[in-house]
């Protein structure tokens, strides 16, 4: 593939730079697991942003790209889910959408709009009203929520669930990408300023192997998701949100070993990032899920 932008996404995303850069910082006075987007999230809705995979120089890859950016920041919004899932569903439907995954508590189901009902191999969609959900105390760094009561819901045919699943898979993909990425760099200038005997932590050569490592698996599940959001292909999706499942286990023990006291402490934020990849290590059937994904897709068993 060329990964080279065009000059419309190289514009884009610079615009997106620009949008993101005040929210690059948590408050000084957070101390919590899901620091909300709220201010985020108006701005990108201003400026058409949760629209880009629908824009013909723009397409699926781009939104990949921007959806991989923004989780780089400690603040949450639905980005993926409504840049990467939404244009794929059939008719029109608002957002935030959030999944609701056989009755489990989902992300960013209290305040969403469409809800994507995954009930075994049935998916179906529903429109949401507030008295339908409720908010769920989480650990995860995501604004959590639950059903409080099963909304009237539309069951998509056989042939729109799998295209549902697909961009599910490239959404968590893409998402996990920008998540590995901030915690691999958040991590990594904690390194670079903690000393021990009178070092700079990131001079042991041990830490240096295991971040390299690190950094070697996050940029494979980079070039896996912009794959599949190039090609849409249900091989690429499951590929890419195993191996995203698979490296975000290791990478989030490491980074959290690697720091120490300071890394099991709501003072450092790397818990911003790698608790939001522990919601989706655990989500469309986890690693078990996405293997045999991969096993029908790829292989026809």
């Amino acid at each position: 593939m060329d990964f080279t932008l065009t000059t419309d996404q190289s514009a884009l995303m610079s615009a997106l730079d620009r949008l993101a850069k005040p929210f690059e910082f948590r408050p000084i006075d957070f101390h919590g697991f899901a620091l909300a987007g709220d201010g985020l999230e108006c701005e990108l809705d201003d400026g058409g942003y949760f629209d880009i995979a629908q824009v013909p120089e723009l397409g699926s890859l781009t939104a990949a790209m921007a959806v991989e950016r923004l989780a780089w920041l400690p603040c949450t919004v639905d980005t993926a889910l409504s840049m990467l899932v939404r244009p794929q569903l059939p008719g029109e439907w608002p957002r935030p959408i959030a999944v609701v995954e056989n009755g489990r508590p989902g992300r960013f189901v209290a305040t969403a709009k469409t809800l994507i009902l995954i009930d075994g191999d049935q998916v179906s969609l529903a429109r949401v009203t507030p008295g339908d959900v409720e908010p769920a105390e989480s650990l995860f760094a995501y604004p959590m929520g639950r059903l409080k009561r099963r909304p009237a819901a539309t069951v998509l045919s056989a042939e729109d669930a799998a295209s549902v699943r697909t961009w599910l898979r490239v959404a968590l993909a893409a998402e996990a990408t920008g998540l590995l990425q901030a915690a691999i760099a958040s991590a990594g200038e904690h390194l670079s300023v903690r000393k021990q005997f009178g070092r700079p932590l990131g001079s042991f050569q041990a830490l240096r192997h295991r971040m390299a490592e690190c950094t070697v698996l996050a940029g494979g599940v980079r070039w896996l998701a912009l794959k599949a959001a190039a090609t849409g292909d249900p091989a690429d999706a499951a590929l890419a949100a195993l191996h995203a499942q698979e490296s975000a286990t290791r990478i989030a023990y490491d980074l959290h070993q690697m720091l120490g006291a300071m890394g099991m402490t709501l003072e450092h934020p790397l818990h911003l990032w790698t608790y939001r990849l522990k919601a989706l290590v655990s989500e469309l059937g986890g690693r078990g899920g996405q293997a045999l994904a991969v096993a029908r897709h790829a292989f026809g068993h």
